[in-house]
């Protein structure tokens, strides 16, 4: 029942490192998504997270449809909104949004979504997301409403994501948001890996296996990646290759 999350356990305790390619509907054509699949399986990718800011078409069950078809990689839901939820996933990130202060992305949305989840076959991961200054605003920021911790400001993403761990969350997601500038600083992923036990996602800004295998020594379990391969799909092998190299 919880064999995503288990394995993210074993992987973090063995100090195996996971990549994951995030597709956002909006921005990748149905098109794209076989060579994408192409891609993941050679480059032996963890896990398809699937979500956006925003997701206003209706190729969400669709894409997930075509993963599920052409291979075995989890596909793991990470929504923006409460209307991104589809029961054809395998998992799905339960996101509060623990960096802002806005109730309805701390608890608000999850309330409305608690009963479609209960009896959903989805294995539902709570989550505490961090979102971190990448040098722009965001989509994640505007549509949120909150502002992103600041990047130099290592101890109140300390703070935070331990006060995660404490109230139950079981992974970390620190995220400098599509498009970022930059990527989140090493020296910030390093103290938080360093304070918490559970599981750290790190995500935005990364566009190189450089930056990827930084940040992966610096603390992060798991690297997720969608900007940079939306403009070239073909990085899904260096910078997988670089993460699992470790």
């Amino acid at each position: 029942m919880k064999r995503i999350y288990n394995n993210l356990l074993s992987a973090k305790k063995e100090q195996r490192k996971k990549f994951a390619v995030l597709i956002d509907p909006d921005k990748l054509h149905l098109k794209d998504v076989d060579y994408i699949i192409k891609l993941g399986k050679e480059a032996a990718v963890d896990s398809f997270f699937i979500g956006g800011s925003l997701v206003v078409n209706d190729a969400l069950d669709e894409i997930i449809l075509t993963i599920k078809k052409h291979c075995d990689i989890p596909v793991v839901l990470f929504p923006g909104s409460s209307r991104q939820l589809s029961y054809k996933a395998d998992a799905l990130l339960f996101l509060s949004l623990i960096s802002g202060r806005n109730p309805e992305l701390l608890i608000g949305k999850h309330v409305e979504t608690a009963p479609f989840l209960k009896i959903s076959p989805l294995e539902i991961i709570s989550t505490g997301y961090m979102l971190i200054d990448g040098g722009v605003p965001t989509s994640v920021s505007y549509m949120s409403n909150t502002l992103p911790i600041p990047a130099d400001k290592d101890s109140i993403a300390v703070c935070t994501a331990i006060a995660g761990e404490m109230l139950g969350l079981k992974l970390i997601y620190m995220d400098a948001g599509s498009g970022a500038q930059r990527p989140i600083n090493t020296s910030m992923i390093e103290a938080v890996s360093t304070a918490i036990d559970i599981p750290l996602i790190v995500g935005g800004g990364i566009r190189t296996p450089e930056q990827a295998k930084a940040n992966i020594k610096a603390g992060a379990d798991i690297i997720v990646v969608g900007n940079a391969i939306e403009k070239d799909p073909n990085l899904i092998l260096e910078l997988a290759a670089a993460v699992h190299e470790g």
